[in-house]
């Protein structure tokens, strides 16, 4: 695809050299999501890492045309062309990455070394198979002390709802939620499911893949998700119990491990 406008600006921090990976956020936030998973990296050096920036958010540009999944996906696939031209490489996505990181296997199969989904969108509102809210801990004093506003958005994802789960939230979630192009993002959300589903696309991907879901993640659940499998053969999956929708966050050191091991198993083939 040619590069336009919206695929040559899209803002993106580098870290490392060697075989690209791009690691796509979630909706309404940017890639500061991302930098906490920077900790599977560290003692594996050959990794360039490229956290990006979605269009509409972070210092990302808007969109020039209609917002949609299906623009957002372009944009991707634009900044890969750029980016990366026509070197292996692999994808981890979070949430609404996620979607996006199904969307670059469907598109760029053959050059995707694998995929690493974490709490990904598989099915739209209304759709989900969904667990039940739950609150695993739960700090009075600290949520009086919180600004309201941001009390509000923490609680509403938050299932560690303490000093624990609040110091990360409020490093790397709360920023890009104040970041975010509000208005992009209302658009979004009325055509945030890409119009082709991706395994519909492709079929099966034989790559190195990983997927990670949280136990107690109200938000796009766990059971949605075993449906991938049957589309990826070489696919590990983790269900992880005691996180939300911010699996790495409620639960990094199980996620470094897990994410450890995909990287370790790109490596090796």
């Amino acid at each position: 695809m040619p590069a336009t406008e919206d695929t040559m600006t899209l803002h993106h921090v580098e870290i490392g050299d060697g075989t690209p990976v791009l690691l796509l956020h979630g909706y309404t936030i940017d890639h500061r999501l991302m930098l906490p998973l920077e900790s599977a990296f560290a003692a594996r050096p050959g990794w360039r890492r490229l956290y990006v920036d979605l269009p509409g958010s972070g210092q990302s540009p808007r969109l020039s045309g209609p917002v949609t999944a299906d623009a957002m996906g372009e944009a991707v696939l634009g900044f890969i062309d750029t980016a990366i031209g026509d070197e292996p490489f692999a994808v981890v996505g979070i949430s609404y990455g996620g979607q996006l990181a199904r969307h670059v296997v469907a598109e760029r199969g053959a050059q995707v070394l694998g995929t690493a989904l974490i709490a990904p969108l598989v099915k739209p509102s209304g759709a989900r198979d969904l667990p039940e809210r739950q609150v695993l801990t739960r700090d009075e004093a600290l949520l009086a002390s919180l600004d309201p506003a941001d009390r509000d958005i923490f609680t509403a994802i938050a299932v560690h709802q303490d000093e624990a789960g609040w110091e990360p939230f409020r490093d790397h979630v709360l920023p890009g939620i104040r970041a975010h192009h509000r208005s992009d993002a209302a658009a979004l959300l009325k055509a945030y499911m890409l119009s082709k589903t991706p395994e519909d696309v492709f079929g099966t991907h034989h790559g190195r893949h990983l997927l990670v879901t949280g136990r107690q993640d109200h938000m796009v659940g766990w059971r949605d998700q075993l449906e991938l499998l049957e589309h990826y053969p070489r696919m590990t999956y983790a269900t992880v119990d005691g996180a939300g929708h911010n699996v790495h966050l409620d639960q990094p050191a199980l996620v470094d491990g897990l994410l450890g091991g995909w990287l370790d198993a790109i490596t090796r083939d």
